[in-house]
C-alpha cells in the first residue's frame, strides 16, 4: 500500500456507516438482491461480465463484459468501463477536478457526437490512490446525463447531482444522495 494524504485519510474517518450492519431505515433485500448497506467502506472493486452499453442518443459511446463495479457502503454501484471499451473519440477532457478520500483526484469529460455535446457525463481517475489502481485510466458514467444499461435493461441514476451510482432492479436502499442522507 502507497502513500495516503492526511486530506484523504481525514474525510475516510468521517464517516458514519461502514457496512458492518444495516441501519433500522434500510430496504431488506429480496431474492437475488443486493442492499447498498451491505456494502464496505472504504470501498470494494468487482468485475462484472455483464454486458454495459452506455448511449447518448442513437450513438454508443462505450460497450463492454470487463466492466467493474465500486461498491462503497449506502451508494448504489459506481461502473468503471475499461478505455478500449469507450469510444475516445467522442471524449474531451474538461478543466475541473474533484477528490474522492478513496479513489483520489478525478477528471471530467464532456461526450461530443453528431449534433449533441454533454458536459461532465463522464470520469476517470489518471493516478488513483494506490488501493484503487485496477480502475487507472477507466471511465465512469453518469446515468442522470447518458443513457446507461446493464443486459439491455435500463439503469436510473442515483439521487442527487453529484453522485453517479446505477440504480437497478437488484440494489435496494435508501441511496446517499437521498435529501438527509450527507452522513451517510
Amino acid at each position: 500500500m502507497g502513500f495516503i494524504p492526511e486530506w484523504a485519510r481525514r474525510a475516510q474517518s468521517a464517516w458514519r456507516y461502514r457496512g458492518q450492519e444495516r441501519p433500522p431505515f434500510a430496504v431488506v433485500p429480496g431474492p437475488g438482491q443486493e442492499s447498498v448497506w451491505d456494502y464496505p467502506r472504504p470501498p470494494r472493486i468487482a468485475s462484472d461480465a455483464r454486458e454495459v452499453t452506455v448511449r447518448v442518443g442513437a450513438h454508443e459511446i462505450a460497450r463492454s463484459r470487463r466492466s467493474v463495479r465500486l461498491l462503497e457502503t449506502a451508494s448504489p454501484p459506481t461502473v468503471y468501463v475499461p478505455p478500449d471499451d469507450v469510444r475516445m473519440e467522442c471524449f474531451e477532457r474538461e478543466a475541473g477536478t474533484s477528490r474522492c478520500e478513496w479513489k483520489g483526484e478525478a477528471h471530467y469529460w464532456s461526450v461530443i457526437v453528431p449534433g449533441r455535446r454533454v458536459n461532465a457525463a463522464a470520469w476517470s481517475y489518471a493516478n488513483p490512490l494506490p488501493e484503487y489502481e485496477r480502475i487507472r485510466g477507466y471511465f465512469a458514467f453518469y446515468p442522470s446525463r447518458v443513457e446507461c444499461a446493464f443486459d439491455s435493461i435500463p439503469v436510473v441514476a442515483q439521487p442527487g447531482r453529484f453522485y453517479g451510482g446505477w440504480v437497478t432492479p437488484d440494489v435496494v436502499g435508501p441511496f446517499k444522495g437521498e435529501p438527509g442522507s450527507e452522513g451517510w
